[in-house]
């Protein structure tokens, strides 16, 4: 079957970002020429970070960026101790034994003699699991740490250990400001960012959404309320099954949770599992990877929640606003930088005024549209896969003028 293939390009934005937006980001590219870049992380798919790698390699290559995307190899040990890290890292306790440290190092050297890096021009790793990588390469060019977890309040014993890696780097890459560390490297701040076209964001006609419902058995005959997210204890989704019971004592409505369990997180099955006891007529829990079924239930739910207790930054409330829906976000990390409480969606800080907000929302059809719309322009404006892409030329181009003038001595 003949089949012609399509890649994104900055062109494809320009409804979205304007023709001038778009001739500034192809010129910043065309200047850098043919760079060599590789992104490192720990999955192909399962949050965010995924999330973002996907569209955004193929975007710097689509504008002349030779980008490739590694992912780290581990058993479940590995895995399991980088998820311990990954809690640490936004504040929880960690014992962190000698055995713990070697076999996170052990995993990463072997990774590094199966990936070959010393010829790329910028190399980016992303988040705790490959970190130390950059210990075992003769560097060619600037390495740059993008580490997209809530730093807020870092456990401290785990921070002191992957300093001394973090200052191998030439950059640090966190999501906000707040995060800021006391750190050698320089540091910047980058907020994630969504690709519009992919399955999960795209276009989809009301009789598509109610197909993909009706295929998982999903009931639309009450108002739904969502959450979106991995089956992680920080997305809070016992706290979401509290307010919805308290909510729906005053209106009628189905709580729907869809998640998935991503590969580098063994917590995930353990979260699923404990939620299954609480399943009933009108409360949905659904593990599956499926980016057409969350389109579908964005786009159809009255109400988004992501009542996050900690959040480097919260993708999926991006995706929900670009879609129009009223969103009830936990006041945390990232997502703070998101909604504007009241006027693009709201803030939340307890399970009761997560519930009040449930309420209101589902009551006021009006409210619900007002609040959609701002929401829409917010991620517009702000956190198109473009804009992302357009931080990173600027990166590279600072590196490149550095370098430029240290050969020209």
């Amino acid at each position: 079957m003949d089949h012609k293939f399509k890649l994104i390009t900055v062109e494809d934005y320009e409804p979205y970002i304007g023709e001038e937006a778009v001739a500034r980001i192809r010129g910043k590219a065309e200047k850098l020429g043919n760079l060599h870049i590789a992104h490192i992380n720990s999955t192909y798919y399962g949050g965010g970070v995924a999330e973002v790698l996907s569209p955004l390699t193929l975007l710097m290559n689509s504008v002349g960026l030779k980008t490739g995307w590694r992912v780290m190899e581990g058993a479940a040990d590995f895995f399991s101790i980088t998820k311990k890290m990954h809690n640490a890292l936004q504040g929880d306790d960690i014992n962190l034994s000698d055995r713990k440290c070697r076999i996170y190092e052990d995993i990463i050297f072997e990774n590094s003699i199966r990936n070959h890096l010393d010829d790329h021009d910028f190399v980016i790793i992303h988040d705790p699991q490959p970190l130390p990588i950059v210990k075992h390469y003769r560097k060619n060019g600037p390495w740059i740490w993008r580490c997209h977890v809530d730093l807020s309040n870092p456990n401290r014993e785990l921070w002191n250990y992957l300093r001394p890696f973090i200052e191998r780097y030439d950059a640090a890459i966190f999501t906000l400001e707040e995060y800021r560390q006391d750190l050698s490297t320089p540091q910047l701040f980058f907020k994630p960012s969504i690709d519009p076209f992919s399955i999960k964001n795209r276009e989809m006609s009301e009789e598509d959404v109610q197909a993909r419902l009706d295929y998982y058995h999903i009931p639309t005959d009450l108002p739904i309320v969502a959450q979106i997210s991995r089956f992680d204890r920080w997305k809070d989704p016992e706290g979401v099954i509290s307010a919805f019971n308290i909510a729906r004592k005053h209106i009628p409505c189905t709580l729907v949770l869809l998640g998935n369990i991503a590969t580098d997180d063994p917590e995930g099955e353990q979260v699923y599992d404990s939620l299954l006891s609480k399943r009933e007529e009108n409360i949905v829990i659904i593990s599956r990877q499926d980016t057409a079924l969350v389109n579908a239930l964005q786009r159809k739910a009255a109400v988004i929640m992501q009542k996050s207790l900690r959040e480097g930054f919260g993708l999926t409330v991006t995706e929900a606003m670009w879609k129009g829906a009223a969103v009830i976000g936990g006041n945390a990390g990232g997502i703070r930088y998101q909604i504007k409480d009241g006027i693009n969606g709201f803030l939340v800080s307890s399970i009761e005024e997560a519930a009040d907000r449930i309420v209101r929302l589902i009551r006021d059809e009006s409210l619900r549209r007002r609040l959609g719309e701002e929401a829409r322009k917010q991620v517009r404006d702000n956190f198109l896969m473009t804009r992302n892409l357009e931080d990173y030329l600027d990166l590279f181009s600072s590196f490149e003028t550095i370098y430029r003038l240290k050969h020209s001595i």
